[in-house]
């Protein structure tokens, strides 16, 4: 399966919030998010001509996304650190704003900064709601393993909410 220059360009607008979350898992500030998204987004149209429909658009984004994020989170740990996500309590909302949501959410994310590049990819497709069996592909995993996975960082942040 080939697709033209206008349907990858398409899919990846169509997609790009795929992009914008595992730069915001992966990368400390705006500005490094912006060159990330750029990084993958080039990755992907680098990959684009292997792409050959096996599998989603989307499970096939997220592999090259967070395979280029990892790279580059290994190549250089101080330009890519995870977002600082005490700077989310400024943009509160005047109608309908939750401070408990919003401290529950900014707590999750400090403690998914503390775990290795893997572990944030999966935490990432799991609140994603995505199948383990796409979780699995995505990874590059068996699904089994994607569940083992899962299940121990679902019981690290549960010890870490329980300190």
């Amino acid at each position: 399966m080939h697709l033209n220059e206008n349907d990858f360009l398409q899919l990846l607008e169509k997609h790009q919030n795929i992009i914008h979350k595992i730069c915001r898992i992966y990368a400390y500030d705006y500005s490094n998010q912006k060159d990330l998204f750029q990084e993958i987004s080039i990755q992907l149209w680098k990959s684009y001509p292997t792409f050959k429909g096996k599998s989603k658009f989307t499970t096939w984004m997220y592999r090259v996304g967070l395979n280029t994020a990892i790279t580059l989170y290994r190549k250089n740990k101080k330009f890519l650190r995870g977002e600082d996500y005490s700077k989310l309590s400024e943009l509160k909302a005047d109608d309908g704003y939750d401070e408990t949501k919003d401290n529950q959410i900014n707590w999750l994310y400090e403690k998914i900064n503390t775990f290795s590049e893997i572990e944030k990819a999966l935490i990432l497709l799991y609140l994603e709601d995505k199948k383990y069996s796409e979780i699995a592909e995505t990874m590059g995993i068996s699904e089994v393993n994607a569940r083992v996975k899962i299940s121990r960082l679902k019981r690290k942040l549960k010890t870490m909410l329980e300190q």
